[in-house]
């Protein structure tokens, strides 16, 4: 649950990535950048919940890296005690 919140806050910061490149092409020459400031705070917020998501998720446990190549503490523990 927690990597799917997380992959549409990824797709989410993605859209108002377009969105403000969409409006800074807009408003070339107009003074008012409303939608580029406004798409700009958006992405913000969406990267700041996004983090806190990450950070919640692995203070959880609930991510972590599963790579088969890391054993982690407990694979170096033993691989000490194969050595002695």
């Amino acid at each position: 649950m927690l990597k799917a919140v997380i992959i549409v806050l990824v797709l989410a910061l993605l859209a108002s990535l377009g969105s403000g490149f969409y409006y800074l092409m807009k408003d070339q020459g107009d003074k008012s950048k409303r939608g580029t400031v406004h798409s700009l705070g958006i992405r913000v917020a969406l990267a700041v919940s996004l983090l806190a998501i990450i950070i919640y998720g692995v203070a959880t446990g609930q991510l972590g890296h599963g790579t088969p190549w890391d054993a982690g503490p407990q694979g170096t523990a033993q691989q000490g005690a194969d050595r002695d």
